[in-house]
């Protein structure tokens, strides 16, 4: 940006934290700003902005950056302004948007194509990043016991659910098939706000204060999730996602060397992150008693899976 006296308009972003784009007025360039303060104070903020920096320089590192494939860059982190990280702005077209054009528009080969491009994105960075350690999925039933005591906390569930969803989850606990995959670096939030697609096969990843060490199926299970909640909610039919979630498996399994082992082995443990994906969005305050039973419902369907 070179400019004797830059100006800029501000703009707020949705998000769980402030989040706002920067817009030099006369040369159009744009940061985006990311405050955890806020959300954090000011004891965790800075450690919270720091996670994130380091986050997306070390996905970075393994040439995620760029066409098709990219995690945006970093450009600092100040601890005395709200724990603000800058970042790069990405002009994309957000996931989210996508699925919203397909369930309000009707335009289902728009989806399928970003489909497509995401299932290329997230199977590179999960191959990229494996490490030959295997996963313990003794993480992922702790975050599910987790959630389960939220919703009851909050009155979402009664003991009787408490009850049948810890005991369909200690099933999928003996499935030897539950242990075998290896650790990848997970995006950790793989939900439709953090992916935005450009040009072609071009997607962009945001948002990586979660990311973590553990099983692709987190990320793959969560996208596969917000898919069919989105539909549930949109359309009232979860059966409407069906041939959406099958084609990003597929797509996804493609990046393997076998692609039908591929694809069974992620659907058959492709229930219980659904399930675990359900659960999550059924304990937030903007969903509704009758709507998060529909979802705490869904859950136990899809974790009965045999």
């Amino acid at each position: 940006m070179h400019t004797s006296s830059p100006a800029f308009r501000a703009f707020r972003l949705h998000g769980s934290n402030e989040v706002y784009a920067y817009e030099e007025k006369r040369t159009r360039a744009r940061i985006i700003c990311k405050f955890y303060g806020a959300r954090y104070g000011s004891d965790r903020a800075s450690g919270m902005a720091y996670r994130e920096f380091d986050s997306l320089q070390r996905l970075r590192g393994y040439d995620l950056i760029g066409s098709p494939h990219h995690v945006i860059r970093p450009l600092g982190v100040d601890p005395d302004i709200n724990g603000v990280i800058a970042l790069e702005f990405y002009a994309g077209e957000q996931f989210s948007q996508a699925i919203t054009r397909c369930i309000q528009g009707n335009d289902s080969a728009h989806l399928f194509w970003r489909l497509k491009a995401l299932g290329y994105f997230l199977a590179t960075q999960h191959n990229r990043t494996a490490n030959g350690k295997t996963v313990d999925f003794g993480d992922d039933c702790h975050y599910f016991g987790q959630l389960v005591g939220k919703l009851h906390r909050i009155q979402r569930i009664g003991q009787w659910d408490v009850d049948e969803l810890l005991w369909l989850q200690a099933l999928w606990q003996e499935r030897p098939a539950m242990w075998q995959d290896r650790e990848v670096w997970l995006h950790g939030d793989a939900t439709p706000a953090n992916f935005l697609f450009g040009h072609g096969l071009d997607v962009a990843a945001i948002d990586l204060e979660r990311m973590r060490r553990g099983d692709r199926m987190f990320d793959v299970g969560r996208v596969a999730g917000e898919l069919q909640h989105a539909f549930m909610l949109g359309t009232g039919s979860s059966k409407r996602a069906e041939p959406f979630l099958g084609h990003f498996l597929w797509e996804y399994s493609c990046h393997f060397p076998d692609r039908r082992q591929a694809f069974e082995s992620i659907t058959t443990r492709l229930p219980y992150y659904m399930a675990l994906n359900l659960l999550r969005i059924a304990r937030n305050d903007y969903i509704s008693q009758e709507y998060g039973s529909r979802l705490v419902r869904k859950a136990k369907l899809l974790l009965q899976a045999s």
